[in-house]
């Protein structure tokens, strides 16, 4: 059993607080990912589980075991470090074993654990070579199969992918998706790619300036999200966010931004009881704007063209709606030009209304 509880965590360096009243339950088997931007305590999150870090205050469990003051070598975790963390003096096979050796593993045990291992990750011809003679990506899973071959209850992951190309990323995040199911091994991993997230983690754990924003599985994030933050972190490209006001005109209810006006259906009205008259934020996900032929007051937005980005599979198409800029993705043939007019009527199942002042989701 390999759970892992954190439970009222905080992490303070002098007066920063890099984590503040952390509360998770990591589920067996489950693979995990903390996202967000630099600085938000993911990876302090992360090397307090390893026992990198020492805890401020609040515990941290794996199965029943309290580990606060546990060695990090008697935590049974395994980590993956951004850098890759081998030695440079050493062969691939002394970099797999040197840990398995340090536990006195009789030579038989860690000759087979390091060739099945080797064998998972498809370096077997690589146990001769220095790391200096590796490729990035061989590096990567050689920092793997170090972390395979002892077998533990919980691995983390520090951005062990952001060294790699971009080719090479995704190629690698298929094989650790693929290693994580074959291994069925609890998997804690930090990224600051919301890319990375989506593809990877059964549930995602979105963090900003040391707070849980939000905890989900990656759709639940994208189509639910808790605040304005998670709305604009997930997602690429981003949603397209601006203020507008709430106008009741008889029973109707619309949004008005400038010269923009949005008319709101009986579904959404419902939910903005008490904010008439007030100002919220709008979000809209670039696949949620359609192109219309003609402009429609009160269903469309029109603007004049700025940018348009051709790449390959859609086209992300930039424009100025008066006092707002939004970016449509439309399709790869669609014919759009710079400096044109373009008209766009926003999906209203799929629009977003965020507080103004303390930016949560309204719907």
């Amino acid at each position: 059993m390999a759970e892992v509880r954190l439970e009222n965590v905080c992490k303070h360096f002098d007066e920063v607080i890099a984590v503040d009243n952390f509360n998770m339950s990591i589920q067996d088997k489950e693979f995990v990912v903390l996202v967000g931007p630099s600085g938000c305590g993911k990876t302090t999150t992360l090397r307090m589980i390893a026992g990198l870090e020492s805890i401020t205050s609040g515990d941290v469990y794996i199965g029943d075991n309290l580990i606060n003051k546990l060695p990090a070598k008697d935590r049974n975790i395994a980590m993956v470090f951004q850098n890759y963390a081998l030695y440079p003096h050493m062969t691939v096979f002394e970099n797999m074993a040197f840990s398995l050796e340090n536990f006195n593993r009789p030579k038989d045990e860690i000759n087979q654990r390091v060739q099945e291992a080797a064998e998972i990750l498809g370096i077997e011809h690589l146990l001769s070579r220095k790391p200096k003679q590796l490729s990035g990506g061989q590096r990567q899973r050689v920092a793997v199969g170090r972390a395979i071959v002892r077998k533990p209850g919980v691995f983390l992951f520090d951005e062990p992918l952001s060294n790699l190309d971009a080719k090479l990323r995704v190629q690698t995040r298929i094989e650790l998706k693929k290693l994580h199911e074959r291994l069925a091994t609890t998997a804690v991993y930090v990224t600051h790619d919301q890319i990375e997230a989506m593809t990877m983690g059964d549930r995602i754990v979105v963090m900003c300036d040391g707070l849980i924003q939000q905890i989900g599985s990656p759709l639940e994030l994208y189509d639910t999200p808790a605040n304005k933050f998670v709305a604009g972190f997930i997602g690429s490209p981003a949603m397209n966010f601006f203020d507008a006001d709430i106008i009741n005109e008889g029973n109707a209810i619309f949004l008005q931004a400038d010269e923009v006006r949005i008319d709101l259906p009986a579904e959404i009205s419902q939910q903005l009881a008490g904010y008439s008259h007030k100002q919220i934020a709008v979000g809209i996900r670039p696949e949620d704007l359609i192109v219309c032929a003609e402009h429609a007051p009160g269903e469309t937005i029109q603007g004049a063209v700025e940018v348009v980005e051709p790449v390959g599979n859609e086209t992300y198409v930039a424009f100025n709606a008066g006092s707002f800029s939004l970016i449509a993705a439309v399709g790869r043939k669609t014919q759009i030009k710079t400096h044109s007019n373009l008209v766009i009527a926003p999906s209203m199942e799929n629009l977003h209304l965020f507080d103004f002042e303390n930016e949560k989701a309204i719907c």
